[in-house]
């Protein structure tokens, strides 16, 4: 999510419940030449947005030091970096602005695409300020759009990226799920978490399917999220940040670290 666009999720929270939120192909860790460039697209989960260390240069997409892609790119020695991902990105946005950097010589591609297509940002605003029902109804439609329309947004960005840089191995990396259930845990319901985990999961499996279908690898988040989902004692995951209201919701420097790097790793 852009921070600029939770700016109105910000202030519907603050009027209705008094809270706040806002919404290469080989290569070792050791440090030794990949060949190749390396390129980053995607969202906020890929640029870092919870990470902090930003860099000033990235502006509103607000890419950190300690994103994922920055972290592999530290460990490896490519000929090229080019870290695009940017908060609050679409799919159209991919498309539109982050693919330039990509050619024939690009030897690995990391992407994390599909949520804000979805709704990411509605959905958790409905599920904070409403009723259970609001927020399942919410989710229902999501996942209608993600079953009927997010399929063909992604095949849209994929074919485009094997087009540019026919020769990258290209690893998508999904979302992880939010919470850990059957705690005691201040905040939504129980009813409200099992729905937007299960939303999750419905991304992903939709996600996991496409990238398939392109011959791209898929790395999947929910394996090392697992005991470190908000409500847990040990949590990866921001939930509503006071201090920083667009952080919420999104994974910590230790989620990009323990969570996202290992499965880009074990992908790439």
């Amino acid at each position: 999510m852009r921070r600029s666009r939770l700016t109105g999720f910000l202030t519907s929270l603050l009027l209705a419940a008094g809270l706040g939120l806002t919404g290469a192909a080989s290569a070792n860790a050791s440090g030794t030449a990949a060949a190749g460039g390396y390129v980053a697209l995607g969202d906020s989960y890929s640029s870092g947005v919870g990470a902090g260390s930003y860099i000033s240069s990235s502006g509103s997409c607000d890419r950190s030091t300690k994103a994922y892609p920055y972290l592999w790119n530290a460990a490896h020695s490519y000929s090229s970096f080019a870290f695009n991902a940017c908060s609050g990105a679409k799919t159209d946005d991919v498309l539109a602005n982050q693919l330039g950097s990509l050619n024939s010589a690009t030897s690995l591609v990391s992407l994390t695409i599909g949520g804000n297509d979805a709704g990411f940002s509605d959905v958790m605003t409905t599920c904070v300020i409403q009723s259970d029902s609001a927020c399942l109804s919410k989710i229902d439609t999501a996942r209608a759009y993600v079953a009927n329309t997010l399929p063909g947004k992604l095949d849209t960005v994929y074919n485009a990226i094997s087009a540019k840089a026919p020769s990258a191995r290209v690893v998508v990396i999904g979302y992880p799920r939010f919470y850990l259930l059957g705690q005691t845990c201040l905040g939504l319901s129980e009813t409200k978490r099992s729905a937007i985990n299960g939303a999750a999961d419905y991304i992903d499996t939709v996600i996991k399917a496409r990238a398939t279908a392109h011959n791209f690898a898929f790395g999947d988040v929910r394996t090392t999220f697992t005991g470190h989902e908000i409500c847990s004692s040990d949590s990866w995951l921001h939930s509503v940040n006071w201090l920083d209201i667009g952080t919420s919701y999104h994974p910590t420097a230790a989620g990009h670290s323990g969570g996202y790097l290992p499965v880009l790793t074990n992908a790439a």
